[in-house]
């Protein structure tokens, strides 16, 4: 048929109201439903009505709708003539991608990602995330300036194991600043210390017997040689140890729970004595004394002068012992120190001076002893170092075929005599004697030594 024929036919159809009859060409596609899987309907054939109803219907857009329309009718404008496009319907969609993409869409919408997160929002995440890990972060105030890190944690969680700390400090768990922390590492005022999750069951209180506390309190009382509302200075007995061992159950920090006030906080060491060295101990009560008095003596402020007993007689009266102490471990297992070189393992410089006060038929003298520094075992390691070991002492005193005079009894003959120190509040000096311990008061007398006399370690340099 011509096109002219077509269009004039068309013209004669609109006036009377009546579509032309499609030739069978153009009527194929009206049957093409029915058709062999293998055609346009391979997934109508093998879907039901119901599931075809059950089907999404994907958004369109306004063209796509109108070339469906004039794919769908028998002849379009545009398409008449020509067989309708078989892609003019849009492709199937299985429900559970249109779920997925639309759930995509409205969480695309909904992240908070997306949205600016406001400062209670921030808060409320790091209230949460604390709440789920444990980890908090404190701040150093002025009082815990100069702190050790690990005093510092001893002083906020009171009701924590020691061990512990010192495990999580030597793990490296703690962060000062961000940046990771060393045991022995010292805080400044302002710093942040992030703490991680702390195991406080693992703090295991002392079950103390009723009257207990009342009854170390009144110990402690009893051997104070200076209080006020910072500072204690104990007569510390021979033979009680400042902190807790293996096998020591009864120590002066021990003794300080008792003094725990209204806030938990108990008094702190700042310094430390020999087991069986007796003599002056100096305990700060507040966190400040804590501070100023451990800077104290970092820096060799303090003024200690210690009295000792030794055997034999220096030739020279007045001398200074200057060393490198190093720790080694005996054979029975107990550690003592050596005398080491500049530049080996573990030593330390240690200086002493020493002045002789009295002797005994040349055989024992009295010496006043001033130590510089405040290595481990100074003292003791230094007098026998000049071969003049302390009487009494278990660890340094080697000399062959010794026997006490008699009367004398073998206990260790050394005393914390004075110590003065800058009061951590007012700078003024606190000036502290304390008395000769029973049995090296038992030997001054014996020997005929007298106290009153004149120490002149009081003239020894300071440095």
């Amino acid at each position: 048929m011509k096109s002219g024929d077509l269009r004039s036919r068309s013209a004669s159809a609109a006036k009377t109201g009546t579509a032309p009859r499609p030739s069978a060409a153009r009527a194929r596609p009206a049957r093409h439903e029915g058709e062999s899987a293998f055609g346009r309907g391979y997934d109508d054939g093998l879907e039901s009505a119901q599931r075809r109803a059950e089907r999404p219907t994907p958004s369109r857009s306004p063209a796509t709708a109108r070339t469906e329309r004039a794919s769908d009718s028998p002849r379009g404008d545009s398409g008449a003539g020509k067989a309708p496009s078989r892609r003019a319907k849009p492709p199937l969609t299985k429900p559970s991608s249109a779920k997925s993409s639309s759930a995509k869409s409205s969480s695309a919408k909904s992240s908070p990602a997306a949205a600016p997160v406001s400062q209670k929002q921030k808060q409320k995440a790091a209230a949460t995330e604390t709440l789920a890990t444990g980890v908090q972060t404190l701040v150093v105030t002025p009082d815990e300036a100069d702190m050790r890190v690990d005093r510092f944690l001893v002083a906020r969680f009171p009701q924590l194991a020691f061990t512990h700390i010192q495990r999580i400090v030597r793990k490296g768990e703690l962060r000062i600043d961000g940046k990771r922390a060393k045991p022995n590492e010292r805080l400044a005022s302002g710093q942040s210390v992030r703490i991680p999750p702390l195991k406080l069951e693992e703090r295991r209180a002392p079950v103390r017997a009723a009257g207990r506390d009342q009854e170390d309190a009144e110990f402690l009382k009893s051997i104070t040689l200076y209080e006020d509302s910072d500072v204690m200075v104990l007569n510390k007995p021979m033979g009680l140890a400042v902190q807790g061992g293996s096998g020591t159950t009864r120590h002066v920090d021990g003794l300080l729970e008792a003094l725990r006030d209204a806030d938990g906080q108990k008094p702190r060491l700042v310094h430390r004595l020999d087991k069986d060295t007796a003599g002056c101990l100096v305990i700060a009560k507040t966190r400040l004394a804590a501070a100023t008095l451990a800077k104290t003596f970092r820096s060799r402020s303090a003024r200690k002068i210690y009295w000792a007993l030794v055997a034999g007689v220096p030739r020279v009266k007045q001398g200074r012992i200057s060393t490198y102490l190093a720790k080694e471990e005996a054979l029975d297992g107990d550690a003592r120190m050596r005398v080491a070189r500049h530049g080996d393992d573990g030593a330390s410089h240690a200086v002493t001076y020493y002045a002789l006060v009295d002797t005994m038929a040349q055989k024992l003298a009295w010496l006043s002893l001033k130590p510089v520094t405040g290595r481990t075992h100074q003292l003791r390691a230094h007098t026998a170092h000049i071969g003049h070991p302390i009487v009494g002492d278990p660890k340094y005193f080697d000399i062959e075929n010794w026997e006490l005079p008699g009367g004398i009894q073998k206990k260790l003959h050394l005393l914390a005599r004075r110590i003065v120190i800058p009061h951590p509040r007012t700078g003024k000096p606190i000036d502290v004697t304390a008395p000769l311990p029973p049995h090296m008061q038992q030997t001054w007398n014996l020997l005929g030594f007298d106290t009153s006399l004149y120490d002149p370690i009081v003239e020894a340099p300071e440095e």
